[in-house]
């Protein structure tokens, strides 16, 4: 299995925006990619500036149909400016 774990921090105007975006982004990928199992949004109740991702696919080919999604190309392109910073790890699952 292929995880990939995302650390965002948003600007404090659009947190809210942000916010409802990310978990509409998740249902999509969740309905749209039959190889994306896990798609969990958390959300930090003390810094509420920062988005936390965890999300599992069958593998890096899965991932990479993900990032040329029309969902997650949309989704990205609502988002560009919201953020601050982002960054984003790429781990193997151990079984």
């Amino acid at each position: 299995m292929f995880v990939i774990t995302v650390d965002f921090e948003i600007k404090s105007e659009y947190v809210n925006q942000f916010r409802s975006r990310i978990l509409q982004q998740a249902k999509d990928s969740l309905s749209n990619e039959e190889k994306c199992f896990i798609f969990d949004v958390c959300f930090d109740e003390k810094n509420t500036n920062k988005v936390f991702l965890y999300e599992i696919y069958q593998d890096k080919d899965a991932f990479d149909y993900h990032l040329k999604s029309d969902h997650y190309l949309s989704f990205d392109k609502d988002v560009k400016n919201w953020v601050t910073k982002k960054i984003v790890n790429q781990l193997i699952k151990q079984e």
